[in-house]
C-alpha cells in the first residue's frame, strides 16, 4: 500500500513539469558509464521515448570517447592525448567518424527504436548540421606554444533547420559529435560543446549533461560536496578560479553558453543513477546540479 501511495505521489509530482515542458526542446548530451553499462543504456532510450510520448521534443547528443580509444587498441594504434585533447591524424579521425556515428549513434537509435520511439541517426555532416573550424590549441605549460592536434575542431554555427524538421515531424535526433569543416573534412569536438550550442541555436528549454560524478562539486574529491544551484555568474567564477578543473570546465562553459542564448536551464547531473534525466525534470528535487541565468 505505501509503495502505491509513493508511486501515486511521484506521479503527481511530475504533473506540472509535464505541463511545463510540453511541445518543449529537451537537449540531453549521454555519455560516460550510462552509455557502457548496458542495463543503464537501455534504460536511458527507455526514458527518452517516454520524454516524447508525453509531448517533450528530446534531441540526443552522444560521446563515445571509449569507444573510439578501444577500437585503436584493437587496431594497434597509439592513443596520444595532449592537454586532455586527443590528437587526432586521418587515420584516427576515419576511425572516430566510424565509431561515433557508425556504431555509437546507430546502437542508440536502435535501442530508442526498440522502446517505441523513432530516432534517426545524424552527423555533423548530414545538411552541414555542425560547421567546424580546426581547434588551436595552446599548451597549458606554455600558453606561448601552439599545438597541432589535429582534426579536432570547435563548433563554428549550427544549422537548426534540420532538427527544426525532424522535431515537427515526431523524430528524435541522435547526433554525434562530428563536425564538417570548410574543406569537407570530419572534425571531432567535444559532445559537452556540441549539445550546448545547439540547445542554444534551438533555444531549448533545458540542456542536461550526464557525467559520471553527483553533479557540480565544491570539492572534486568529495562527492558528497555536491552544489545544487547555481547561477551563471556563480559557475563562471569556478572557471575562473580553477575550482572547475578537467572534464568539468567544458561541461561548465556549455551551460554558460546555452544560458547567454536563452536556454532557460542548464543541468549536470549524475548518469550512473537510473533514470536520472526523469529525476532531474519531474521532480522537485532533482538528482544533479542546476545551472540558471544571471538575474
Amino acid at each position: 500500500m505505501e509503495d502505491r501511495e509513493l508511486f501515486s505521489r511521484h506521479l503527481i509530482e511530475a504533473l506540472p513539469y509535464i505541463r511545463k515542458f510540453h511541445q518543449k526542446t529537451i537537449v540531453i548530451k549521454y555519455g560516460g558509464a550510462a552509455m557502457v553499462n548496458d542495463a543503464l543504456n537501455q534504460e536511458f532510450c527507455r526514458d527518452i521515448v517516454l520524454l516524447d510520448y508525453v509531448g517533450m521534443r528530446p534531441i540526443v547528443v552522444h560521446g563515445g570517447g571509449p569507444q573510439v580509444s578501444g577500437l585503436m587498441r584493437r587496431l594497434g594504434m597509439a592513443t596520444k592525448f595532449v592537454d586532455g585533447l586527443r590528437v587526432t591524424d586521418k587515420e584516427a579521425i576515419d576511425i572516430a567518424e566510424m565509431v561515433l556515428t557508425g556504431y555509437v549513434g546507430k546502437d542508440i537509435v536502435a535501442r530508442i527504436n526498440l522502446e517505441g520511439g523513432r530516432a534517426v541517426n545524424l552527423s555533423g555532416k548530414d545538411a552541414n548540421l555542425i560547421r567546424a573550424r580546426k581547434l588551436v590549441h595552446h599548451s597549458l605549460s606554455d600558453p606561448a606554444h601552439e599545438i597541432d592536434i589535429g582534426f579536432v575542431g570547435e563548433v563554428e554555427a549550427i544549422n537548426p533547420k534540420v532538427l527544426n524538421t525532424l522535431e515537427e515531424a515526431g523524430f528524435i535526433p541522435v547526433i554525434s559529435p562530428v563536425g564538417v569543416g570548410p574543406d569537407g573534412n570530419a572534425y571531432n569536438i567535444n559532445a559537452d560543446t556540441i549539445a550546448g550550442e545547439v540547445a542554444r541555436a534551438l533555444k531549448a528549454e533545458r540542456l542536461i549533461l550526464l557525467s559520471d560524478i553527483p553533479g557540480v562539486l565544491r570539492d572534486k574529491d568529495d562527492p558528497d560536496s555536491m552544489i545544487p544551484s547555481l547561477s551563471a555568474g556563480e559557475a563562471d567564477q569556478l572557471i575562473a578560479t580553477g575550482k572547475a578543473a578537467g572534464g568539468m570546465i567544458p561541461k561548465l562553459k556549455a551551460c554558460l553558453r546555452a544560458l547567454g542564448g536563452g536556454v532557460k536551464k542548464a543541468h549536470i547531473i549524475d548518469g550512473r543513477v537510473p533514470h536520472s534525466v526523469l529525476l532531474e525534470l519531474f521532480t522537485d528535487t532533482g538528482v544533479g546540479t542546476q545551472v540558471f541565468p544571471d538575474v
